[in-house]
């Protein structure tokens, strides 16, 4: 089995295939592997920390999703902010910690879901994703939009749903999409959105 070498960004929160991620990035590690993946056009591993913190070390989960930067800014204080999109979920076989203390995973990137039409059952969750696209700020500008998508629906579901890092990646782990579609639907019910 042939792994591929990824820099590794663990992070108190979860990022799915197709989904935004706005970062504030001021320790050098990761000023270094950014500038890195801008200068190789490359992306970078965001896994969910099981144990540790962002700025110490982390044990992480071993689901994770590829990024790529979409954009880059710098903010008033100086501090450089990325934008980066979630491209494909990967499995980590191994970390190494790089002198600098950046991590970096060898892992086997996952088969993307097979598209499938969204089921007429959960036609309102697009209703609900659409409702709540308005309200989620401009990095929701960058990402494509396919409300007829199981897949599309279900993870943009798991990032605006308020879920705990937990769950979110169980939902992320799910390999069906419809499965997940049942997963977020029965937190939707239970608030009592308006379909």
């Amino acid at each position: 089995m042939s792994f591929m070498e990824v820099p590794i960004f663990p992070l108190s929160t979860v990022l799915a295939p197709g989904g935004p991620l706005l970062l504030r990035i001021f320790e050098p590690r990761y000023l270094d592997m950014i500038g890195k993946c801008l200068r190789t056009d490359s992306g970078f591993g965001v896994s969910l920390i099981q144990e540790g913190t962002e700025s110490g070390t982390a044990k992480v989960h071993l689901l994770g999703t590829l990024a790529k930067i979409a954009d880059w800014y710098q903010y008033d204080d100086g501090v450089l902010g990325i934008t980066a999109i979630g491209l494909q979920r990967y499995r980590l076989h191994g970390t190494q910690r790089k002198t600098d203390g950046l991590m970096v995973g060898q892992v086997t990137l996952l088969p993307r879901e097979v598209p499938q039409a969204l089921p007429e059952q959960y036609a309102y969750l697009a209703e609900v994703v659409k409702r709540v696209m308005g309200q989620m700020g401009p990095q929701y500008d960058l990402i494509e939009q396919d409300y007829e998508s199981a897949t599309w629906i279900g993870f943009r579901l798991l990032e605006v749903l308020p879920l705990s890092d937990e769950q979110k990646q169980f939902g992320l782990e799910i390999i069906d999409p419809i499965e997940r579609l049942e997963m977020v639907a029965r937190v939707v019910d239970k608030m009592g959105v308006e379909r």
